[in-house]
Protein backbone atom coordinates (compact mmCIF):
# COMPACT_ATOMS: atom_id res chain seq x y z
CA UNK A 1 0.00 0.00 0.00
CA UNK A 2 1.81 3.14 -0.78
CA UNK A 3 0.38 6.40 1.12
CA UNK A 4 0.37 9.81 -1.28
CA UNK A 5 -0.20 12.92 1.09
CA UNK A 6 -1.27 16.98 0.69
CA UNK A 7 -1.66 19.52 2.79
CA UNK A 8 0.57 20.55 5.76
CA UNK A 9 1.01 17.73 8.05
CA UNK A 10 -0.03 19.79 11.49
CA UNK A 11 -3.90 20.63 9.91
CA UNK A 12 -6.24 17.63 10.92
CA UNK A 13 -5.77 14.36 8.84
CA UNK A 14 -8.11 13.07 6.57
CA UNK A 15 -7.97 9.43 4.97
CA UNK A 16 -9.90 8.97 1.73
CA UNK A 17 -10.13 5.40 0.09
CA UNK A 18 -10.92 5.13 -3.11
CA UNK A 19 -12.93 2.34 -4.71
CA UNK A 20 -12.05 -1.06 -6.48
CA UNK A 21 -10.26 -0.40 -10.23
CA UNK A 22 -9.28 3.61 -9.44
CA UNK A 23 -6.52 4.91 -7.45
CA UNK A 24 -5.74 7.77 -6.06
CA UNK A 25 -6.12 10.16 -8.22
CA UNK A 26 -9.82 9.51 -8.26
CA UNK A 27 -9.41 11.73 -5.29
CA UNK A 28 -8.03 14.81 -7.23
CA UNK A 29 -10.41 17.35 -7.30
CA UNK A 30 -11.55 16.54 -3.39
CA UNK A 31 -7.35 17.12 -2.45
CA UNK A 32 -7.54 20.30 -4.31
CA UNK A 33 -10.45 21.40 -2.73
CA UNK A 34 -9.48 20.86 0.53
CA UNK A 35 -5.27 20.26 1.10
CA UNK A 36 -5.24 23.96 2.39
CA UNK A 37 -7.42 23.22 5.57
CA UNK A 38 -6.59 19.86 6.07
CA UNK A 39 -3.74 17.05 5.71
CA UNK A 40 -5.26 15.00 2.80
CA UNK A 41 -3.79 11.08 2.88
CA UNK A 42 -4.71 9.24 -0.01
CA UNK A 43 -3.76 5.44 -0.51
CA UNK A 44 -3.08 3.36 -2.79
CA UNK A 45 -4.92 0.07 -1.98
CA UNK A 46 -2.77 -3.06 -2.63
CA UNK A 47 -3.06 -4.23 -6.41
CA UNK A 48 -4.29 -1.33 -7.64
CA UNK A 49 -2.21 1.91 -9.94
CA UNK A 50 1.12 2.32 -8.40
CA UNK A 51 0.64 -0.82 -6.42
CA UNK A 52 -0.44 -2.59 -9.07
CA UNK A 53 2.41 -5.29 -8.13
CA UNK A 54 1.31 -6.19 -4.81
CA UNK A 55 -1.30 -8.64 -5.05
CA UNK A 56 -5.05 -7.35 -3.15
CA UNK A 57 -5.85 -10.16 -0.55
CA UNK A 58 -8.79 -8.76 1.55
CA UNK A 59 -10.28 -6.29 2.98
CA UNK A 60 -9.37 -6.55 6.26
CA UNK A 61 -5.54 -7.26 5.43
CA UNK A 62 -6.36 -3.72 3.64
CA UNK A 63 -7.81 -2.28 7.14
CA UNK A 64 -4.56 -3.52 8.97
CA UNK A 65 -2.41 -2.08 6.85
CA UNK A 66 -4.16 1.15 7.61
CA UNK A 67 -4.57 0.88 10.86
CA UNK A 68 -1.02 0.17 11.64
CA UNK A 69 -0.19 3.70 9.64
CA UNK A 70 -2.81 5.67 11.76
CA UNK A 71 -0.69 4.02 14.65
CA UNK A 72 2.77 4.59 13.28
CA UNK A 73 2.27 8.39 11.77
CA UNK A 74 -1.05 10.06 13.67
CA UNK A 75 -0.77 9.04 17.15
CA UNK A 76 -3.62 6.31 16.72
CA UNK A 77 -6.00 8.75 15.66
CA UNK A 78 -7.03 10.69 12.51
CA UNK A 79 -9.86 13.58 12.02
CA UNK A 80 -11.56 11.63 9.47
CA UNK A 81 -11.60 8.96 7.19
CA UNK A 82 -13.57 8.36 3.84
CA UNK A 83 -14.25 5.56 1.58
CA UNK A 84 -15.98 4.82 -1.90
CA UNK A 85 -17.05 1.70 -2.36
CA UNK A 86 -14.69 -1.04 -1.60
CA UNK A 87 -12.30 1.95 0.19
CA UNK A 88 -15.91 2.48 2.27
CA UNK A 89 -15.92 -1.18 2.94
CA UNK A 90 -12.24 -1.18 4.68
CA UNK A 91 -13.64 1.91 6.15
CA UNK A 92 -16.53 -0.23 7.90
CA UNK A 93 -13.71 -2.67 9.02
CA UNK A 94 -11.50 -0.25 10.39
CA UNK A 95 -14.34 1.23 12.54
CA UNK A 96 -15.81 -2.21 13.22
CA UNK A 97 -12.04 -2.98 14.38
CA UNK A 98 -10.95 0.17 16.35
CA UNK A 99 -13.78 1.99 18.23
CA UNK A 100 -12.05 5.44 18.86
CA UNK A 101 -9.55 5.94 15.59
CA UNK A 102 -11.36 8.77 14.33
CA UNK A 103 -13.56 11.51 15.02
CA UNK A 104 -15.62 10.94 11.66
CA UNK A 105 -16.31 8.26 9.24
CA UNK A 106 -17.51 8.83 5.58
CA UNK A 107 -18.95 5.96 3.76
CA UNK A 108 -20.13 6.21 0.72
CA UNK A 109 -21.95 2.99 -1.49
CA UNK A 110 -20.46 0.64 1.03
CA UNK A 111 -21.86 -3.10 0.19
CA UNK A 112 -21.98 -4.39 3.59
CA UNK A 113 -24.88 -7.38 2.53
CA UNK A 114 -22.97 -10.70 0.67
CA UNK A 115 -24.15 -11.18 -2.74
CA UNK A 116 -25.33 -14.84 -3.28
CA UNK A 117 -23.03 -16.56 -5.44
CA UNK A 118 -19.72 -14.45 -5.71
CA UNK A 119 -17.76 -17.37 -4.92
CA UNK A 120 -19.32 -19.61 -7.04
CA UNK A 121 -19.14 -17.35 -9.89
CA UNK A 122 -16.09 -14.82 -9.88
CA UNK A 123 -13.19 -17.25 -10.84
CA UNK A 124 -14.94 -18.76 -13.94
CA UNK A 125 -16.04 -15.36 -15.06
CA UNK A 126 -12.27 -13.75 -14.46
CA UNK A 127 -10.81 -16.71 -16.73
CA UNK A 128 -13.17 -15.26 -19.02
CA UNK A 129 -13.03 -11.48 -18.49
CA UNK A 130 -9.47 -10.64 -17.52
CA UNK A 131 -8.39 -10.58 -21.07
CA UNK A 132 -10.81 -7.95 -21.74
CA UNK A 133 -9.44 -5.84 -19.22
CA UNK A 134 -6.89 -4.93 -21.95
CA UNK A 135 -9.29 -3.67 -24.68
CA UNK A 136 -9.90 -0.05 -24.69
CA UNK A 137 -13.62 -0.01 -25.56
CA UNK A 138 -14.08 -2.74 -22.45
CA UNK A 139 -12.21 -0.37 -20.53
CA UNK A 140 -14.89 2.50 -21.17
CA UNK A 141 -17.56 0.83 -20.57
CA UNK A 142 -16.34 -0.49 -16.84
CA UNK A 143 -14.85 3.67 -16.68
CA UNK A 144 -18.43 5.05 -17.45
CA UNK A 145 -19.87 1.84 -14.95
CA UNK A 146 -17.74 3.45 -11.91
CA UNK A 147 -18.67 6.96 -13.17
CA UNK A 148 -15.10 7.95 -13.84
CA UNK A 149 -14.95 11.50 -15.70
CA UNK A 150 -14.17 11.48 -19.08
CA UNK A 151 -10.70 13.90 -18.52
CA UNK A 152 -9.41 10.56 -16.17
CA UNK A 153 -10.47 7.69 -18.41
CA UNK A 154 -7.18 7.69 -19.80
CA UNK A 155 -5.25 7.37 -16.44
CA UNK A 156 -7.79 4.73 -15.36
CA UNK A 157 -6.93 3.25 -18.49
CA UNK A 158 -3.78 2.88 -18.11
CA UNK A 159 -4.14 1.64 -14.28
CA UNK A 160 -6.67 -0.95 -15.35
CA UNK A 161 -3.93 -2.71 -17.07
CA UNK A 162 -1.48 -3.11 -13.94
CA UNK A 163 -3.80 -4.64 -11.79
CA UNK A 164 -3.55 -8.68 -11.37
CA UNK A 165 -5.98 -11.40 -12.78
CA UNK A 166 -5.44 -12.68 -8.97
CA UNK A 167 -5.98 -9.00 -7.17
CA UNK A 168 -9.46 -9.06 -9.58
CA UNK A 169 -10.26 -12.52 -8.25
CA UNK A 170 -9.33 -11.39 -4.36
CA UNK A 171 -11.21 -7.74 -4.88
CA UNK A 172 -14.29 -9.41 -6.40
CA UNK A 173 -14.71 -12.34 -3.56
CA UNK A 174 -13.67 -9.50 -0.58
CA UNK A 175 -16.50 -7.39 -1.84
CA UNK A 176 -19.15 -9.63 -2.61
CA UNK A 177 -18.61 -11.78 0.52
CA UNK A 178 -18.05 -8.64 3.08
CA UNK A 179 -20.77 -8.85 5.96
CA UNK A 180 -21.41 -6.34 8.31
CA UNK A 181 -19.98 -6.82 11.63
CA UNK A 182 -21.94 -6.17 14.98
CA UNK A 183 -19.27 -4.70 16.74
CA UNK A 184 -19.45 -1.39 14.61
CA UNK A 185 -22.09 -0.46 16.68
CA UNK A 186 -19.39 0.64 19.48
CA UNK A 187 -17.54 3.22 16.79
CA UNK A 188 -17.31 6.82 18.55
CA UNK A 189 -17.17 8.01 15.48
CA UNK A 190 -20.27 10.34 14.03
CA UNK A 191 -20.40 8.84 10.64
CA UNK A 192 -22.22 9.82 6.99
CA UNK A 193 -23.41 6.87 5.24
CA UNK A 194 -24.03 7.87 1.61
CA UNK A 195 -25.71 6.21 -0.90
CA UNK A 196 -27.18 7.04 -4.66
CA UNK A 197 -30.94 6.82 -5.61
CA UNK A 198 -30.13 5.18 -8.54
CA UNK A 199 -28.00 2.35 -7.29
CA UNK A 200 -28.97 -1.20 -7.14
CA UNK A 201 -31.51 -2.67 -4.49
CA UNK A 202 -28.52 -3.93 -2.14
CA UNK A 203 -26.59 -1.01 -2.01
CA UNK A 204 -29.56 0.73 -0.76
CA UNK A 205 -30.15 -1.78 1.68
CA UNK A 206 -26.49 -2.30 2.68
CA UNK A 207 -26.72 2.05 3.48
CA UNK A 208 -30.27 1.09 5.46
CA UNK A 209 -28.47 -1.53 7.47
CA UNK A 210 -25.49 0.32 8.51
CA UNK A 211 -27.68 3.58 9.49
CA UNK A 212 -29.60 1.26 11.94
CA UNK A 213 -26.66 -0.43 13.44
CA UNK A 214 -24.06 2.54 13.86
CA UNK A 215 -25.79 4.78 16.80
CA UNK A 216 -24.19 8.28 15.36
CA UNK A 217 -25.04 8.06 11.63
CA UNK A 218 -26.44 10.11 9.56
CA UNK A 219 -27.72 8.92 5.80
CA UNK A 220 -27.44 10.65 2.98
CA UNK A 221 -29.39 9.64 -0.19
CA UNK A 222 -27.52 10.83 -3.01
CA UNK A 223 -31.40 12.10 -5.48
CA UNK A 224 -30.94 10.66 -9.17
CA UNK A 225 -27.21 9.67 -8.67
CA UNK A 226 -25.12 6.26 -9.25
CA UNK A 227 -22.99 4.17 -7.80
CA UNK A 228 -19.79 6.82 -6.44
CA UNK A 229 -21.19 9.93 -8.67
CA UNK A 230 -21.28 12.11 -5.77
CA UNK A 231 -17.79 11.90 -4.70
CA UNK A 232 -16.13 11.48 -8.79
CA UNK A 233 -18.27 13.58 -10.26
CA UNK A 234 -19.93 15.92 -8.59
CA UNK A 235 -17.25 17.22 -5.96
CA UNK A 236 -18.35 20.32 -5.00
CA UNK A 237 -21.26 19.11 -3.84
CA UNK A 238 -19.88 16.10 -1.68
CA UNK A 239 -17.31 18.43 -0.25
CA UNK A 240 -20.30 20.51 0.54
CA UNK A 241 -21.61 17.72 3.02
CA UNK A 242 -18.69 16.69 4.53
CA UNK A 243 -18.28 20.29 5.61
CA UNK A 244 -21.35 20.71 6.85
CA UNK A 245 -21.17 17.32 8.70
CA UNK A 246 -17.71 18.48 10.04
CA UNK A 247 -20.12 21.51 11.00
CA UNK A 248 -17.34 23.82 9.30
CA UNK A 249 -18.76 27.00 7.78
CA UNK A 250 -17.79 28.34 4.77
Amino acid sequence: MIFKEAGEKKLPTIILLHGGGLSDWSWNHTVQLLSSEFHLVTPILDGHGEDGSETFISIQKCAEKLISYIENNCDGKVFAIGGLSIGAQITVEILSTKPDITQYAIIESALTIPIKGTTAITVPAYQFLYGLIKKRWFSKLQAKSLCVPDELFETYYQDSQKISKQSLINLTLSNGNYRLKPSIAATHAKVLIIVGSDEIKVMKESAELLHRTIPKSQLYIAKDMKHGQLSLVHTEQYIKLLKSFFEIKG
